[in-house]
């Protein structure tokens, strides 16, 4: 308790020095998680000013502590770097499960990571049929990653809001199963995005991204992103409810081998509707790889019993997944997100961060 009312009174010390500015002691995850509940209460109302919360390197271990809340809005944790910072979690396997073990649950809007790394370190291979395990949770909207790492297996990255925008810029993703998976437009710029062994033994198939597009246009866009493989064959992506969106711009493939044929996953989860298609597609050496063609039939099966009798249904749906030009030249931040600029902002928040900085050690 003591503890407690010293940190408060030095994270508020600083507060009052710098206006906006919170400070965490090195490799000190009490001071963390404080400095998350006091941004949370003092940045409760949506038009609040922008607060940051500084991190210096080192490791944040929370231990089995899952979804730390964070609820209010214009807050920036920034790390002092992307490999050094290190938040992460160790939920049990017996507790795996999409909504079960976030490291931290975003509620909140125009909230901003930067320069850490978030790992659910789950004991992926021995959860069994799944080991959901997720880093960040984001139930907001308008979150910014900078320079973020985040490492898991299954459904590192969960976009948790039908209607949200996000951004990503400069980070890294890494994964084995659905690991970029949810609702909303979310762009990643830049990114690169690591498929990990599917298994301890690297049998088995990895898939990128499962959207399930409900309520926005766009879906989950790539551009510009890295696609390095481990070891396991991957495919782009799969549906996963609802219109799913997924769009893959001028990636760079660094095991094109390692792409199965159908590039997607044809087998719906809960729908058969897919808008699937990628652009410009490169090897390391940038060369386009991209297929002049590629017509896939998607298609769900569904059983029902019926006077004791097993009915299967199927759906199909046919599509060319090969973007033109004309298309592709579509998919802009201007046109994705309309007036909000993330990119601008990421221009803004780098400027400010440089002088704050300086205080880590």
């Amino acid at each position: 308790m003591k503890r407690s009312l010293f940190l408060m009174v030095c994270l508020w010390a600083v507060m009052v020095q710098a206006q906006e500015v919170m400070y965490i002691p090195k490799n000190d995850v009490k001071a963390l998680l404080l400095a998350i509940e006091t941004a949370n209460k003092k940045n409760a109302e949506k038009d609040a000013k922008p607060l940051y919360i500084l991190i210096p390197d080192g490791f944040y271990d929370l231990g089995a502590t899952v979804l730390t809340k964070i609820t209010g809005h214009n807050i920036a944790l920034i790390g002092q770097s992307m490999d050094g910072t290190i938040i992460q979690n160790k939920p049990d396997v017996k507790q795996e499960g999409i909504s079960k073990t976030a490291i931290f649950v975003n509620r909140g809007s125009n909230n901003y990571f930067q320069d850490l790394t978030l790992k659910n370190a789950l004991d992926y291979y021995a959860a069994g049929s799944a080991g959901r395990a997720v880093t960040l949770q984001d139930k907001g909207t308008h979150t910014i990653c900078n320079r973020v790492k985040l490492l898991s297996y299954q459904d590192t990255y969960y976009s948790d809001n039908d209607l949200c925008q996000h951004y990503f810029q400069d980070s890294e993703i890494h994964g084995t199963v659905d690991f970029i998976c949810g609702d909303g437009d979310v762009w990643f710029e830049k990114c690169r995005i690591v498929t990990e062994k599917r298994s301890a033994d690297g049998s088995g198939r990895d898939v990128i991204a499962a959207p399930k597009t409900s309520k926005t246009d766009w879906g989950y866009v790539f551009n510009h992103c890295s696609v390095e493989n481990i070891e396991s064959p991957f495919e782009y992506a799969r549906g996963w409810h609802s219109v799913p969106r997924c769009i893959w711009l001028h990636t760079t493939l660094l095991t094109p081998e390692k792409l199965n044929p159908n590039r997607f996953d044809t087998r719906g989860m809960n729908t058969v509707t897919s808008i699937f298609k990628e652009f410009h597609t490169m090897d390391i050496q940038g060369n386009d790889i991209t297929p002049k063609t590629n017509v896939l039939t998607f298609s769900m099966k569904r059983k029902k019993m019926e006077n004791g009798q097993e009915i299967v249904t199927e759906q199909r749906h046919t599509d060319e997944t090969i973007m033109t030009s004309e298309d592709a030249a579509r998919y802009t931040i201007n046109n994705v997100f309309g007036n909000w600029r993330p990119d601008e902002i990421i221009q803004q928040v780098e400027k400010k961060v440089k002088k704050l900085k300086k205080r880590l050690k």
